[in-house]
């Protein structure tokens, strides 16, 4: 069936799809993209697609309806159950077919939606298929006349565990205290088949898997979320604490004080263990990441490369340059070894060997990888396309004779000089204008947090 533009382009966003289940998405709707992202498979010669889901009380029926989408365009499916994203990443490298992830990921529970990838987990983004299977949707998509594919079902859990243990060696470690909030999310399905038998005590905190959210969001990026794991790592006398959002692709760390550590500090740490690796490699950050990543980098003899924001954007970098290593502000983290991928469980294995290999605490081997003080992503609600720009060209006039540079790579980033910065950029997503600022100082930052602002929000 035919379906509104409108109604298609409000779900099948720039990186994914993702709606509210019974308004926006629902069995038939999916059923449409399974049967034209399975259409667009199909003309790049593959035979297979592997669907794995969360833990939402929509994922099963879902991720079944899109698998008839598919099976009706005469491809096979290989179902892999409960899985994180990461995991599904993993399946799709592992048997070399497209894959597709269902699960709204940090969204409350009424959302849910597709994250799909092609052979290897290379990315399927708007310009690389989501475009496509959107014009299906409007135009309605042309039925197969072939014979259908076939279901089957495959556990690659073990498996995951077992390739992720052999990139990322914890067995010669000291014992460490771990505290682990799963957020009722995936993390609480993986953290138990990757981390088991290793020197570690894990102190589970969520771990039942329940789409609804029964404790907080999973979504550790917003500080409210990380409460109860802070207050768990003090009073548990915990090494670290990690924190998974929904689908457990990405990783929060938590030092032994209960603080925060910048996702920023995590990707220098393990830009520089993938150095000590491999010298001179190339490392991808993008650019609200923080300077002390391209810095650091350099410093260890490697090559800083630097991206737009999202994934789509930094898995092309990966694939182009051969990059070792990949990291966000978001803490999504990208590693070559894992088909260029982002894998959060990676991230935490890297940052649990570099703390297990030494005596020091967490807070004193990251303090190494911390130089500026970050303001964190800052959104302003605007209410068109043409306010943001007007907005951003205000600032840029306000700075004018203050700045040292000034480049649109993706929004503005104003070089202040003396390791001042900001980066006013437009979200792909949501009607917002996101302000990220670094600066040398606590002072430094607020400063100029504030004067943009002022103009911003005006």
């Amino acid at each position: 069936m035919a379906r509104s533009a409108e109604s298609v382009r409000a779900v099948i966003k720039a990186y994914d799809v993702r709606g509210v289940v019974g308004e926006q998405i629902d069995e038939g709707f999916v059923r449409e993209v399974g049967a034209s992202f399975g259409r667009l498979m199909r003309s790049e010669g593959a035979g297979t697609v592997v669907v794995g889901h969360d833990m939402r009380d929509s994922s099963p029926s879902l991720s079944r309806a899109f698998a008839a989408g598919v099976t009706a365009q005469g491809l096979d499916v290989v179902t892999i159950g409960l899985a994180s994203t990461d995991q599904l990443y993993y399946a799709s490298g592992l048997l070399d077919c497209p894959g597709a992830m269902f699960t709204a990921s940090h969204n409350p529970a009424r959302y849910n939606g597709i994250k799909l990838c092609r052979a290897g987990a290379k990315p399927v983004g708007q310009e690389s298929g989501l475009g496509t299977i959107s014009a299906d949707l409007v135009e309605g998509v042309p039925e197969y006349d072939g014979a259908p594919g076939a279901v089957t079902e495959r556990d690659v859990l073990a498996g995951y565990g077992e390739y992720l243990r052999g990139l990322v060696d914890l067995s010669g470690i000291r014992r460490l205290k771990v505290a682990v909030d799963a957020g009722n999310g995936m993390g609480g399905h993986t953290v138990p088949a990757v981390l088991s038998g290793l020197p570690l005590e894990i102190i589970p905190l969520y771990f039942e898997l329940d789409g609804n959210f029964p404790n907080h969001e999973a979504n550790p990026l917003e500080p409210a979320n990380l409460v109860d794991l802070q207050a768990l790592v003090r009073e548990s006398g915990a090494d670290i604490g990690l924190a998974f959002d929904g689908d457990a692709d990405r990783c929060f760390v938590v030092d032994e004080r209960g603080e925060p550590v910048a996702p920023s500090a995590i990707t220098a740490l393990v830009a520089g263990r993938e150095l000590d690796k491999e010298p001179g490699a190339s490392i991808i950050y993008n650019l609200i990441t923080s300077r002390a990543v391209p810095e650091l980098v350099e410093e260890k003899g490697g090559v800083a490369i630097r991206t737009r924001v999202g994934h789509s954007f930094i898995k092309a970098q990966m694939a182009d340059t051969g990059a070792v290593f990949g990291g966000e502000h978001s803490a999504h983290y990208y590693f070559r070894d894992f088909w260029g991928a982002d894998s959060g469980m990676l991230a935490a294995m890297h940052t649990l060997a570099a703390l297990g290999e030494q005596e020091s605490t967490l807070s004193e081997v990251m303090a190494e990888y911390t130089r500026y003080a970050a303001s964190g992503e800052i959104n302003s609600t605007l209410d068109s396309a043409e306010a943001q720009v007007e907005r951003m060209e205000a600032v840029l006039t306000a700075f004018s004779g203050r700045a040292v540079s000034v480049d649109r790579l993706d929004g503005v980033t104003v070089d202040l000089g003396g390791g001042a910065w900001f980066n006013l950029r437009a979200s792909n997503t949501e009607p917002l204008l996101r302000l990220n600022a670094e600066a040398p100082t606590t002072e430094g930052v607020a400063a100029v947090v504030d004067e943009v602002l002022a103009i911003v929000r005006a």
